[in-house]
C-alpha cells in the first residue's frame, strides 16, 4: 500500500469516491462538481498545516485519508473513505500507516478524531484500536487515542504492515 500527496491530477478519483453514495455517506459533503475539486486541490497544495493523501494498493486508487487539526501533540485524521472493492486489509493497513507517518515522521503522541453516530463498523473498528469516546453531539462522536494505545495496535497488528514505513518525495 502507498500513500500519494492528493494533487490535482487525482481530483476526479476523489470527486467519484466523496460523491460515491454508498461511501460518502458519513463524511461531509462535497459541494460543486469537479472544478470545485480541483480548486480545493490547489488550495490544498498551497497550503499548511494538514496532508491530503490518496491510498494506492497494486498502483490502484482505493481510497484517500487527511491529516489536519493539530492540537498541541495531537492530530486529527479524517476523510478516510475506501472504494468498495478494496482489499479487506486496506482499513486496518492505511489507519497502521496514518499512526505511523504522524507518530514516527510528524512527532505527534496522540489522536483526536470524530465518527457520524450511524457509522457503526468505523466505531467499532476505532474501538478495536484502542480509541475512546470523549463527547457527542447529536451527529458524532469524538474520540481520542493515546499514544500507549496507538504502539499496542501498532504492535497487535503488525502484520499487516508488511515493509517498513519510507517517506519519499517521489
Amino acid at each position: 500500500m502507498t500513500f500519494r500527496d492528493a494533487v490535482p491530477e487525482y481530483a476526479e478519483f476523489i470527486f467519484k469516491l466523496r460523491t460515491d453514495a454508498s461511501r460518502s455517506k458519513y463524511i461531509s459533503r462535497t459541494e460543486g462538481g469537479l472544478r470545485s475539486q480541483i480548486n480545493w486541490l490547489e488550495n490544498y497544495q498551497a497550503s499548511q498545516g494538514q496532508a491530503y493523501f490518496v491510498i494506492f494498493f497494486d498502483d490502484q486508487a482505493i481510497g484517500t485519508v487527511r491529516l489536519y487539526d493539530a492540537i498541541g501533540d495531537s492530530f486529527c485524521w479524517g476523510s478516510w473513505v475506501l472504494v468498495e472493492s478494496a482489499p479487506y486489509h486496506a482499513a486496518i493497513e492505511s489507519a497502521l500507516i496514518v499512526y505511523s507517518y504522524a507518530l514516527i515522521f510528524l512527532g505527534f503522541n496522540n489522536a483526536h478524531f470524530d465518527v457520524r453516530k450511524g457509522n457503526i463498523k468505523v466505531s467499532q473498528f476505532h474501538e478495536r484500536f484502542g480509541a475512546r469516546i470523549i463527547g457527542e453531539d447529536n451527529d458524532s462522536y469524538y474520540y481520542e487515542i493515546n499514544q500507549e494505545r496507538i504502539n499496542e495496535s501498532l504492535h497487535k497488528y503488525k502484520k499487516f504492515l508488511e515493509h517498513s514505513l519510507i517517506v519519499s518525495d517521489s
